[in-house]
């Protein structure tokens, strides 16, 4: 008879005894789970495994604040969402003081979600339509991106996003606004695109 899997409550305890082990339960058990918010708020697949892998250790220094208010998963997702949100912080400014212009990061050009490129479920016009909001999504700033990516992709509520991002509702409705905006900008030209090629479709049948 296969034995039950420990709870996280119970795997916190063992942490917080020194067990390295029970945190390795925990990792597995969650940076899968994790990683999609991650990729989408960093947009690299190598900078989301570093700040996965920053929050594990962030979490397991902290494993004694961990007091059970919230799951352990709430609880690691906000450690995670705010290290992405730093990092995407300090990669701007670092890229503001760049003089001249940079060769295109070939893992910046990689979709946010993954799985597009190699699911072949996708049609072509959707794989390219998929690419092309991340690619818009990449172009707001940090905080723009990251109410974005919590609320239309992760389907949080206003009341969650602003205890996790620790700012008033009333700044995550504005900044979700003002960014909604900014990718209706963005995506203009795709849409104009697929409106021209809806026309001529129409016109030839």
């Amino acid at each position: 008879m296969a034995q039950k899997p420990l709870d996280d409550l119970t795997l916190i305890r063992m942490c917080r005894g020194g067990s390295t082990d029970a945190f390795g339960v925990l990792v597995r058990r969650y940076q899968e789970k994790l990683y999609p918010t991650v990729h989408r708020l960093v947009g690299s697949a190598d900078d989301a495994e570093d700040v996965l892998q920053d929050a594990f250790v962030r979490a397991f220094e902290r494993i004694a604040s961990f007091h059970g208010d919230s799951s352990f998963y709430t609880w690691i997702y906000r450690i995670a969402v705010n290290l992405a949100v730093q990092h995407c912080r300090r990669r701007r400014v670092r890229k503001a003081f760049r003089f001249g212009s940079d060769p295109p990061d070939a893992s910046r050009r990689k979709a946010i979600d993954p799985g597009i490129d190699c699911d072949p479920s996708l049609s072509i016009e959707r794989r390219e339509r998929e690419l092309a909001v991340c690619r818009a999504l990449d172009e707001l700033c940090p905080e723009h991106r990251a109410i974005v990516v919590l609320k239309d992709y992760d389907g949080r509520r206003y009341e969650e996003i602003a205890e996790i991002l620790k700012i008033p509702i009333g700044t995550v409705r504005s900044r979700l606004h003002r960014a909604r905006g900014e990718l209706r900008r963005l995506l203009a030209p795709l849409v104009e695109s697929e409106s021209t090629v809806s026309r001529a479709s129409a016109l030839s049948t």
